[in-house]
């Protein structure tokens, strides 16, 4: 036994070793890959990137890092003092201070600077309102803005630096593309496979079983989340680390009043007719599912969808992951409709695996190749859907800046040229990075490549 299990990892190594040679020669895709892993760091270090606060200061006599407290108290761990509640950091008298490259926020507004100014304009400021202000009672009135300020590329209506807006857009980038595709791989994997692992014939289940888990996912998902999306609404305006914790909570609830009804399924069993199994059409379920949201347009629904919510980035993510499943679903299930008869697979049953033991632990992990390949195009997409909907206006808060808000804000005003070429040109360069990872990965896979 142990010998095999060495064969398997051997094989394992040498096909992943394979992959990354193959991948390696295909010079766009290593290239693509370098620049996402960039500007993902990038995305992880924005706020140490663009900020108005200091990454490290000595004021008062008391040395602190603001940004490290600022996430602190995001998660409602701790709380700002009094003094420092509701400023600009820009105008306080260190001691001394160390500002990150840009000194703004996105939400920063220049007032002086307001009216959309470009990379090139003339960037003008008031001494008497910034940092070190008081120590120099010679600046009077405004004067031409220090290269430490300049607004590197332009400012929008408001004032607010666009370079800044750009970096934390980033984020929101890849957190949309990552976040929502994760929940989508996760969905579809889970139903492809019951799909193509289990076919029309092989889940049986007892009556009783099948009726209460289907009363009870109505009951689970309207205790655990509809009857809670008022506490999930007011934990999101507090705070990440509340929504989170409402939604880990939501998901116990979901859980525990699915297992009472499980419960309830095994004292069914002492009734003849509910104890009977009978065979669950799963493929045909979820083939007729599928074809459903396909059928519909998905940008339409994603509109409908978000516009009856709240708007925030959030919910823009949960909506794109619950409505981009389908592919996936279809990929893992026609690789597990050929996996299920190998030799493997057969072997797992006779040592007496359980069927869900043999799908999770052996069928799924040799299917996967081609969803890596669709969750990087997906990412791409996600992207470009949400760039779309900021676009339109829609799903996304006043004060969240993306890249879809600023191509907006450039229609606004078509001469503020910088609203619309280095956000486009931003999404045009990660949704191609994307898409030519995806390639590659296809073309290192595919094993009619093989040498």
């Amino acid at each position: 036994m142990s010998n095999q299990r060495e064969q398997v990892n051997q094989i394992d190594q040498s096909f992943s070793a394979y992959v990354k040679r193959q991948f390696k020669k295909n010079k766009r895709a290593l290239y693509s890959l370098y620049l996402v892993i960039f500007l993902g760091l990038v995305a992880i270090f924005a706020d140490f990137i663009a900020n108005d606060k200091p990454l490290i200061c000595k004021y008062k006599g008391s040395t602190m890092m603001p940004i490290f407290k600022s996430y602190a108290v995001s998660a409602g761990l701790a709380n700002w003092p009094e003094d420092l509640q509701n400023i600009s950091w820009n105008e306080l008298d260190y001691d001394w201070a160390i500002f990150p490259p840009v000194p703004y926020l996105p939400t920063n507004q220049d007032m002086i600077n307001g009216h959309y100014i470009g990379p090139t304009g003339d960037q003008k400021w008031d001494k008497r309102k910034w940092l070190n202000s008081k120590r120099d009672e010679t600046a009077v009135g405004p004067q031409k803005l220090p290269t430490r300020y300049w607004h590197w590329l332009g400012t929008d209506q408001l004032g607010r630096d666009v370079l800044s807006g750009m970096i934390h857009a980033t984020r929101i980038a890849f957190l949309v593309g990552f976040i929502s595709m994760g929940l989508a791989s996760i969905i579809g994997i889970f139903v492809g496979a019951l799909a193509g692992y289990f076919g029309d014939e092989r889940l049986k289940i007892s009556r009783g079983r099948m009726f209460m888990n289907i009363l009870g996912l109505f009951f689970a998902f309207f205790y655990g989340f509809s009857q809670r999306s008022y506490i999930l609404g007011d934990a999101l305006e507090v705070s990440i680390g509340s929504f989170l914790t409402q939604v880990l909570v939501c998901f116990v609830i979901f859980f525990l009043v699915l297992a009472l009804f499980n419960l309830i399924a095994y004292a069914l069993k002492l009734v003849p007719w509910f104890k009977d199994k009978i065979a669950v059409p799963m493929d045909m379920i979820v083939s007729r599912v599928i074809e459903v949201m396909v059928s519909v347009p998905i940008l339409f629904l994603l509109i409908t969808v978000v516009a009856l919510v709240p708007p925030h980035i959030f919910w823009v993510m949960l909506v794109i992951g619950l409505v981009s499943w389908t592919g996936m679903a279809r990929l893992i299930r026609a690789e597990l409709l050929k996996v299920r008869s190998l030799e493997y697979i057969e072997a797992a049953h006779a040592m007496g695996f359980s069927e869900w033991r043999t799908m999770f632990k052996h069928a799924i992990p040799n299917a996967l190749s081609p969803v890596f390949i669709a969750i990087a195009f997906g990412v791409a997409g996600a992207i470009l859907t949400e760039a779309t909907l900021s676009f339109l206006g829609i799903g996304v808060s006043a004060d969240t800046i993306t890249w879809g808000k600023l191509l907006n804000m450039s229609r606004q005003h078509p001469l503020a040229w910088w609203l619309a070429i280095f956000p486009g040109f931003a999404i045009f360069i990660l949704v191609t990075a994307f898409n030519l990872i995806g390639e590659g990965l296809s073309d290192a896979l595919d094993p009619r490549l093989k040498n």
